[in-house]
């Protein structure tokens, strides 16, 4: 499935139906008086959050969203019926705003969770609720209001516990293959991961937590580059950041460089995330070459005041205390016992 976390739709709001002009005409009562009915009100535009749906995809066509309008009154002062709402399912996480302006009507985090986008017309009032002692035969009724309308822009930002960070080839796809039933495409080569990915990791005596894969993270991501600043809000609703690094081949970034220059860039697109919490990982520790280097980077990164983790994605070395770190950590933050950004060293 093509995933998709960005739509621009237009939705209109049913119309009010008109007010009815009448009168009764009954055998025996000559002059009967004025008995039109009220129009119905129109149909509301509104979106439910289901955590069934994890894209916007089905938003991409059509873009135009209707309710149906009220129906006219009629005579008998029968009231006309009120127009359908319409009902638009999203996923949870997405947030609503005003296309024009930008303001953020709604953010949708509960399963279920309704807001409405539109407001339907009211009906107009029939010629009945114009008799008066000195006008007992009115010819006046009222036209319907018109139902709200206008274009909304919908963002989906993953409801993940945890990030998973890093430049490209780095490992994350591994990772989380490797700590939760999600498949994502693994290959040896960089932006292997066009679209964000979700598992979740059920451990006994634990409570489940979903991890997010955010692919596209390079120097330059919150102004562009690569395929960041598409994914960079996906990091927004996490609770912890697993901040991948490796020892590059050749002419790569070393591992400290290639850290501060991430959070340089997550501070840049948002700055509440420089405090967010991160657990920093040495993936590829089965190679040879990265398992001889590993002391000298442990303590680097002991002296920037993070615990370096150890681990291989590839063959699982160093995984289950990972998972169990990451577990702990995120029960503490549920009980508000949250900790620093840095994982204490």
């Amino acid at each position: 499935m093509k995933f998709v976390d960005e739509a621009r739709i237009y939705v209109k709001a049913g119309d009010g139906g008109n007010g009815c002009v009448s009168f009764r005409r009954e055998r025996f009562i000559p002059r009967g008086g004025p008995d039109g009915g009220d129009g119905g009100k129109g149909g509301d535009v509104i979106f439910q959050a289901d955590r069934q749906l994890a894209t916007l995809l089905d938003f991409t066509y059509p873009r135009t969203y209707r309710a149906q309008r009220g129906a006219h009154g009629k005579g008998k002062n029968q009231t006309g019926k009120n127009g359908a709402d319409l009902i638009i399912r999203v996923p949870t996480g997405t947030l609503i705003r005003d296309d024009e302006t930008g303001e953020v009507l709604a953010d949708l985090l509960l399963d279920g969770q309704r807001f409405v986008g539109a407001k339907g017309g009211k009906g107009g009032r029939g010629n009945a609720r114009f008799a008066t002692p000195t006008h007992q035969a009115p010819r006046r009724a009222e036209k319907g209001e018109k139902g709200e309308e206008r274009w909304l822009r919908l963002e989906l930002k993953l409801l993940a516990d945890v990030g998973l960070i890093g430049f490209p080839n780095v490992g994350k796809s591994t990772l989380l293959s490797r700590i939760s039933s999600a498949r994502p495409k693994i290959a040896d080569y960089p932006f292997t991961t066009l679209s964000p990915n979700l598992g979740v990791v059920i451990r006994e005596n634990r409570k489940p937590f979903v991890v997010a894969d955010i692919p596209g993270l390079i120097e330059g991501a919150s102004q562009g580059a690569g395929l960041g600043l598409t994914f960079l809000r996906h990091i927004e609703r996490t609770k912890i950041l697993v901040h991948l690094v490796h020892i590059a081949q050749g002419e790569g970034p070393d591992p400290v460089r290639a850290f501060n220059t991430l959070n340089r860039e997550l501070e840049t697109y948002h700055p509440s995330l420089k405090d967010r919490r991160q657990i920093v990982v040495l993936n590829k520790i089965d190679l040879p070459s990265v398992r001889e280097k590993a002391p000298e980077w442990i303590e680097v990164f002991g002296q920037m005041g993070y615990r370096l983790y150890l681990i291989s994605a590839q063959t699982g070395e160093g995984v289950e205390p990972l998972v169990e770190t990451i577990a702990e950590a995120l029960e503490r933050l549920r009980n508000g016992n949250g900790e620093r950004e840095s994982d204490p060293a």
